[in-house]
């Protein structure tokens, strides 16, 4: 009895020893007078100011949470006091990219185009911080080649991405890449990933590891990057599940709630010195993302290109980044102070500031809530005789109105807008403060609200295909196609995008992209090869045209010395580009297939999900191969049971073929027919299978040397 009121009473002091009246709900503590609460709840009832007393109250227990967790933590500060990693608490403002961003490489001239990049995120919304380039997502797994490998074969290999990293830095931008732990499908390093990752840094020079669907990164990768001796910050993608990886994962992103009342971020609490990016990259308005992320005094993850959707921040919203990152950025080292104050009293509903103080200036951030311009009365501060008042955000001094010990400032702030405020203690000079508040000066004089905030699709064109000449006879190998209707149906397999206009392509009698496509065409005749080009096909091709690609980077690479392996011959070839696939078929006299070509061919009229009927049959496909490496497919005529309804064969389950090209301002992607017999296990993020007539995929492209894959072959057309 003893020992189990012993274990009692030890289990309440370790409850109480925790005891606050406003508990983190995920990585945000609510304010005073808040409580954490479901959203359904928090948006039926009204947001509640605080007195004073109640601010006080909260602060103090905040206060004493932080200290108690600390503790219980163990926390050492070790990692935000190491000179290389400083950079981090200036990392305000950072992209994620994906590498066939069209801004960021020119296949064409064969080279990076960073600047060209880089200036035009400094044209919209007044540039970034740093880069995280994403290699990997949603092309990995058409293939068996893993993360490491996506990266290095990206344009000039290793050397081309140290030229790469070094024009970042060269314009002040860190580079990130990314590291999966669900990748455990395709080939096997053979190594921890954490030392993988931290060779890769190591090698290329760059700065940073996002730790993609990491809840905090292991300390193995801080361990693993010393070792290099190139020390990288690591900036797992969720919020570290416990709160003792905040001493390795010097930054983290934050993905939050945007109730009326902003909440506060836990681990900025816990750590003033550590950067959060807020990220939010399927909102269209920015604002709450903004506002939250300037309350806070953390960054913001400015995320257009997803995964080649793109979703580019409206001008209000990028006029507002422009401005919040450039007080950010001035007032950087008054933003880590360890005694900053949420919540600090504002006179006005809805109006919420933070105090951020330093040695002989405090700094405000505001954020107005409300739907409606506030002005007048905004914030009453305590007075030292002297001191001088600044509205950064307007760049304009202001006259306290003094009140007693307290001095009371009054500005504008417009709807949904923000507000900065410094206050300089007499005798300090703040460094460049006067172009600090004649460049926010003149940005005032246009209002946010001046600017459009409506949101936009990217349209997209399909490259042309150049008509074929018209044979004389029938030509070998192919199979005649007849004219006809046909309901050409199809859904983009995409993992991701929901049903956004601006998702998977545009065919041309489209008015926007979209997931899901249903046209009634009118056919004309057409030729089509009987089955894939093998490589036997495409050796000759080699030998008569003496083709070789600029970008030979993975060109054919399961073959040695100019020729495919003994047995392969009746293969289909792979590893060939777009490009390399358009090459062939112009020297044989034919084109590729546009996609709905491909689909009638495989389809016929009836509307079956596959060739052969609407049921699966596994007498019809290839094995599916569910190991790490990568067998080869196999031979086209392999499968006599996959017939179509025209007799073309090997259209499904053994290699993915190359169809049509889209393109728009930002992306290049390929819609690629028919699925493979690679099958990646261990993750749903791999490059979902299309098997069934009426899905495709679309792999996004950005150069030959990264195209080209292990599954991906092609088959030619005609005209009649």
């Amino acid at each position: 009895m003893k020992r189990l009121v012993g274990i009692f009473f030890t289990a309440t002091l370790v409850v109480a020893a925790q005891d606050t009246r406003y508990p983190p709900d995920g990585s945000q503590i609510p304010g005073p007078g808040g409580r954490s609460t479901p959203d359904w709840v928090e948006e039926l009832s009204e947001w509640q100011m605080a007195t004073g007393g109640e601010h006080e109250a909260w602060l103090n227990d905040l206060r004493q949470w932080r200290h108690e967790r600390l503790i219980r933590m163990g926390y050492d500060d070790t990692e935000y006091r190491r000179p290389e990693l400083l950079w981090t608490q200036r990392n305000f403002i950072q992209p994620q990219m994906m590498a066939e961003e069209r801004y960021f490489y020119d296949p064409a001239a064969g080279k990076y185009t960073v600047d060209r990049y880089l200036d035009d995120l400094d044209k919209r919304y007044g540039g970034i911080d740093s880069v995280l380039i994403w290699p990997v997502y949603p092309n990995i797994g058409i293939d068996n080649r893993n993360q490491w490998d996506l990266a290095r074969d990206l344009p000039g290999g290793v050397p081309g991405l140290r030229r790469m990293v070094e024009d970042f830095h060269r314009r002040g931008v860190r580079v990130f890449f990314p590291s999966m732990p669900w990748d455990t499908g395709t080939r096997d390093v053979g190594q921890p990933y954490w030392s993988a990752a931290a060779e890769l840094m190591a090698e290329i020079g760059a700065d940073g590891v996002n730790g993609d669907t990491f809840n905090g990164m292991p300390r193995a990768y801080r361990t693993a990057s010393d070792q290099t001796g190139h020390p990288v910050t690591f900036e797992p993608e969720g919020s570290p599940s416990a709160d003792e990886m905040l001493m390795w994962n010097n930054q983290s992103w934050g993905y939050w709630k945007y109730p009326f009342a902003p909440l506060v971020s836990k681990l900025k609490w816990l750590e003033p010195r550590h950067m959060i990016n807020v990220c939010d990259r399927w909102a269209r308005d920015k604002t709450d993302n903004l506002q939250a992320a300037f309350f806070n005094g953390v960054g913001y993850e400015s995320w257009e290109n997803i995964w080649g959707i793109w979703n580019q921040i409206a001008p209000r919203d990028a006029e507002a980044l422009r401005r919040v990152a450039y007080i950010e950025r001035q007032f950087a080292e008054l933003l880590v102070a360890r005694e900053w104050e949420p919540y600090a009293p504002t006179l006005q509903y809805g109006v919420f500031a933070t105090r951020f103080p330093g040695e002989g200036r405090t700094l405000w951030t505001v954020v107005n809530r409300n739907e409606y311009d506030v002005g007048g009365e905004q914030i009453q501060v305590r007075h030292v005789e002297g001191a001088r008042y600044y509205d950064v955000w307007s760049g304009a001094e202001i006259k306290p109105r003094i009140d007693g010990a307290g001095a009371v400032l009054s500005f504008a702030m417009e709807a949904k807008g923000f507000g900065a405020i410094l206050a300089v203690l007499p005798g300090v000079a703040p460094r460049n403060l006067d172009a600090t508040l004649a460049q926010t000066r003149q940005w005032a004089r246009v209002p946010l609200a001046s600017l459009s905030n409506e949101w936009k699709f990217l349209p997209q064109h399909i490259v042309e295909t150049a008509p074929t000449k018209l044979p004389s006879a029938s030509p070998p190998g192919m199979v005649h196609v007849p004219a006809g209707a046909f309901d050409f149906r199809v859904t983009g397999i995409e993992i991701e995008g929901f049903n956004w206009a601006g998702l998977d392509v545009q065919y041309p009698w489209e008015d926007a992209p979209r997931r899901g496509h249903h046209h009634l065409l009118t056919m004309k005749p057409f030729y089509i090869d009987r089955y894939p080009v093998t490589n036997a096909g495409f050796k000759k091709f080699l030998d008569a045209a003496q083709y070789h690609p600029q970008d030979d980077h993975n060109f054919l690479k399961d073959w040695r010395n100019g020729t495919y392996p003994d047995g392969w011959a009746n293969k289909p070839v792979t590893w060939v580009s777009l490009e390399d696939a358009r090459a062939y078929a112009a020297w044989a006299g034919k084109r590729l297939p546009h996609e709905w070509e491909w689909q009638y061919a495989a389809q016929g009229t009836d509307g079956r999900l596959y060739p052969w009927g609407n049921s699966w049959d596994e007498r019809a496909v290839a094995a599916p191969y569910k190991g790490r490496d990568l067998p080869g497919p196999a031979d086209v005529d392999a499968h006599p049971a996959g017939a179509s309804p025209f007799g073309v064969m090997d259209m499904t389950g053994n290699i993915w073929q190359w169809t049509d090209e889209f393109v728009d301002e930002h992306t290049r992607s390929g819609v690629v027919r028919g699925g493979s017999y690679y099958r990646p296990q261990g993750s749903m993020w791999y490059f979902p299978q299309a098997y069934k007539l009426n899905e495709h995929g679309k792999y996004l492209l950005m150069a030959p040397s990264k195209d080209r894959a292990g599954t991906l072959g092609f088959r030619c057309a005609m005209d009649e």
